[in-house]
């Protein structure tokens, strides 16, 4: 498999790897500068040259991942007899530095109507390294002219028209972070009722006032979800105390609280 398929792969699977390159040989060496491995916890794709020089690199990528690192590192190996490491030695008489990469889980968001505030949201949104759904039940704000905003963007953008929304909550990766902010209230409604009986999610942010959510604790109540479920919906969404009602202020408030949460979530996976 392709190095590129393989990080692929684990960001679709949404499981952390490492990519080791060979970044400078001096004297012979089994592989040339350029080559690639993808290493994850179990598995490995691509080859940096075999032998001592590979065990190497996979045993220092699997101790980053097991110590969430985030930050590249250089590993240089010298391959003579006089070099022993803990997997034996490598006699082509070179020395090879390799690169090693994190490819952490980056985070996932599904943005559930895309009016004017949860296109907003997109643009701000866009500009990270995440996966990002959006999803709305009209075509007419999902088309190609209405989105162009969002080319060329860090993150991973995947549309989802769902003329009935909530059942593409099953649709997005484990762990994605939900906003419910659709046109119409009995939709936000049917998909916070959704988004509770799903147990795959990350956290669940609703837009409103203080008087839509008391109507909306009560009908979920009624549709039989506890206090404790209830609870795991914040409503309103974005950070406290920052002025405005424009769309605009409103996205970059609910992005803010978002890259708080992002961080949270680094913190929990690391233990």
């Amino acid at each position: 498999m392709h190095w590129l398929t393989a990080v692929q792969r684990l960001r679709e699977g949404r499981e952390a790897g490492v990519l080791v390159t060979v970044a400078d040989v001096r004297g012979h060496a089994p592989r040339d500068a350029g080559a690639k491995m993808v290493v994850a916890a179990a598995r490995t794709w691509g080859s940096v040259g075999g032998g001592n020089l590979e065990e190497t690199a996979v045993t220092r990528a699997r101790a980053m991942l097991a110590s969430y690192a985030a930050v590249p590192e250089q590993l240089t190996v010298g391959l003579s007899d006089k070099a022993r490491t803990e997997h034996g030695r490598q006699c082509c008489g070179g020395e090879v530095t390799l690169l090693l990469e994190p490819l952490p889980v980056v985070p996932s968001v599904a943005v559930f109507g895309v009016g004017h505030v949860g296109l907003e949201l997109a643009r701000v949104l866009a500009g990270h390294d995440l996966d990002l759904h959006l999803v709305d039940s009209r075509a007419d704000q999902l088309t190609d002219e209405r989105l162009a905003v969002l080319a060329g963007s860090s993150a991973r953008v995947e549309v989802h028209h769902a003329p009935v929304p909530e059942l593409a909550l099953g649709s997005v990766p484990r762990g994605t972070h939900v906003l419910v902010m659709t046109h119409d209230h009995a939709e936000d409604f049917a998909l916070c009722d959704a988004a509770l009986r799903c147990t795959h999610l990350g956290t669940i942010g609703l837009i409103g006032s203080a008087a839509k959510w008391a109507r909306f604790r009560t009908g979920l109540a009624v549709e039989g979800h506890d206090e404790r479920a209830i609870d795991r919906i914040r409503c309103p969404i974005g950070l406290p105390g920052l002025p405005g009602k424009e769309p605009a202020a409103i996205a970059v408030s609910v992005a803010a609280e978002l890259l708080q949460v992002f961080a949270a979530d680094r913190v929990r996976a690391r233990g």
